[in-house]
């Protein structure tokens, strides 16, 4: 298994959760008004001076649908430039 940890804009959420939901995740935590700063996009730190604020998913998934879900995510990324979409891979072990 593995992680997917996704971060993105918060005006893009109806679009990623569509486009995850089309790919076959129906399973995943969302982490909302997540804020920071990053290298492709403007600070989003929900202030008047850096407005906006982020999104975080994540997700387990099996390693055999990694590729899938990765093109997916490459796809959204082209689709939302201004998006700040991130994905990280992460090794997993269910605890429980």
């Amino acid at each position: 298994m593995k992680m997917f940890l996704i971060i993105y804009c918060e005006a893009a959420d109806e679009d990623v959760i569509a486009a995850l939901k089309e790919v076959g995740i129906r399973a995943y935590t969302k982490m909302v008004e997540a804020r920071g700063e990053g290298t492709e996009t403007e600070p989003k730190l929900g202030t008047h001076c850096w407005p906006g604020k982020n999104n975080v998913l994540m997700m387990a998934v099996p390693d055999e649908d990694v590729s899938r879900i990765s093109e997916r995510v490459r796809l959204i990324k082209e689709e939302h430039p201004r998006a700040g979409v991130r994905s990280f891979l992460l090794p997993m072990e269910e605890g429980v």
